[in-house]
């Protein structure tokens, strides 16, 4: 017995098939084909019905039918897709490179991130032609020998001035390997994913809107304070920069980044650690309680620098649900009923645990605050501003990481993992730019604009060319990414 069913493919489209079965078990399947829209489901289904039918002479008058049963669906491509991606990798002045196979990688990362075996089933479904496995792995050397790292960060200088760079942010995250051994570039280290494989660090500079600047990768044991001047210096020299205002969190404040900054003649905004509660704080609440939104500053020992907190109470209200919380889970560790553990609110010696009264009354005094340290003299209002579009820089990290997925990296060597990285900094700006567009988040878009698709038709031997129709749902957001607005 044989019957037609459906069902879901990776890529998101139907696949109709035809199932022979014998005695209750599916025994054959043959694949008619994958339907991205209502239009090619119909007509697949017309084919599988033909299929089974075969030579059989039906039953009833299949007159009305014969235009269907002499339809057959030859080939379909997401060719508008395919056209926008491109579009945008042009207009920010990728193709300079003159190199369409990398292109063709990036554009296959921005729809299916995976292997790069795989990019060449989802070109196909593009409707790219004539790509194979070797034009893609001579590219990857090709990237690497001829620096096109460098070329699409100028680019990418260049598309970011066009809006003007007020001010650059900085941030780090590391990809771990599934390997057994470290080697001399991927080394266990302290990892973003609370990983032991050995891993590498990168260090991605963007503009306060969060578009890419500059990428570099590191030793997976280099501490992230020592990656900070590096990356800066050289988007400096290589721009010939002046002033720069530099954004980084806690993790890259150290005293040696920042003499080294103040004497480079960077201004700067980082986040400060509250080792301590400052004295200009302990003042101030011996007076009364601080207000949301306040602000109180502190000079250092440095000239022109200082250190701002403020208080919110939104974050107030959070610390202080996270810290009893830990209070609740130090309790119960000292009283046995909870296993060992690490706690933040104990205090160890050599006959017994307990509680710590002073780091507790110290957490709940420093709850709600944040403290900011710069030598950029605009005010406080504004240093704290400038901090908070670090989510700028985060978010482009999480893009890269989930929806261009740059783990996991399938590659063993350092020149293929360059060139890897590589392919997504340019896949993260094109991503970037489309976002920027529509509004929409590039997974949408793809969503959206991957089920309109062009194909061949046969209807009666004779092949025709068949054109999209798009949805009306489409529309704007094509005419945006026409428009470039």
């Amino acid at each position: 017995m044989a019957f037609i069913r459906k069902v879901r493919t990776k890529s998101g489209a139907i696949g109709v098939q035809v199932a022979h079965k014998s005695y209750g078990k599916v025994t054959r399947i043959h694949h008619i084909g994958s339907a991205h829209s209502d239009e090619e489901l119909q007509v697949l289904l017309a084919l599988a019905r033909t299929h089974i039918q075969g030579s059989q002479i039906g039953l009833f008058d299949t007159q009305d039918l014969s235009p269907v049963l002499r339809i057959g669906l030859k080939y379909t491509a997401s060719t508008i897709l395919l056209s926008v991606l491109k579009d945008q990798y042009e207009k920010l002045g990728f193709t300079g490179l003159d190199d369409s196979d990398f292109m063709h990688l990036c554009i296959a990362r921005l729809v299916e991130p995976t292997s790069k075996i795989e990019s060449l089933r989802i070109l196909t479904d593009l409707g790219v032609q004539g790509v194979g496995k070797n034009d893609l792995y001579r590219c990857l050397q090709r990237a690497n020998t001829n620096q096109y790292r460098e070329s699409l960060a100028t680019h990418c200088f260049s598309h970011a001035t066009m809006r003007g760079i007020s001010l650059v942010l900085y941030d780090v995250t590391t990809l771990y390997f599934e390997v057994p051994q470290e080697d001399d570039y991927r080394k266990p280290g302290l990892s973003k994913e609370r990983r032991l494989e050995p891993q590498i660090v990168i260090g991605l500079l963007v503009d306060q809107n969060g578009f890419p600047l500059e990428l570099q990768s590191f030793e997976g044991n280099k501490a992230e304070t020592k990656t900070l001047l590096p990356v800066i210096e050289q988007f400096k020299t290589k721009h010939q920069l002046a002033d720069i205002t530099v954004v980084a969190d806690a993790a890259m404040l150290s005293q040696t980044n920042l003499e080294t900054l103040i004497q480079a003649g960077y201004t700067y905004v980082v986040g400060s650690r509250l080792n301590k509660i400052p004295y200009d704080i302990v003042e101030y609440q011996k007076q009364g309680e601080l207000q949301d939104g306040q602000t109180i500053t502190s000079s250092t020992n440095i000239p022109g620098q200082r250190i701002i907190y403020q208080y919110r109470t939104k974050r107030a209200d959070l610390d202080r649900r996270n810290i009893e919380k830990q209070i609740l889970k130090a309790q119960r560790i000292v009283e046995g009923k909870a296993p060992a553990s690490r706690a933040k609110f104990i205090q160890i010696s050599s006959t017994k645990r307990e509680l710590n009264h002073t780091l507790i009354q110290k957490a709940r005094a420093l709850a709600g605050i944040k403290g900011y340290v710069t030598n950029l003299q605009v005010p406080d209002e504004q240093a704290i501003t400038h901090y908070h579009q670090l989510w700028h820089v985060e978010q482009s990290f999480r893009m890269s990481k989930t929806d261009l997925k740059a783990r996991p990296i399938f590659h063993r060597k350092r020149d293929a993992i360059e060139a890897h990285l590589t392919v997504v900094f340019a896949a993260l700006a094109v991503g970037k730019v489309i976002e920027e567009v529509t509004g929409l988040s590039l997974r949408n878009v793809i969503k959206t604009l991957r089920p309109i698709r062009n194909g061949t038709v046969v209807i009666q031997g004779k092949e025709y060319s068949a054109d999209a129709i798009i949805p009306p749902e489409a529309i704007p957001l094509l005419e945006k990414l026409h428009s470039g607005h």
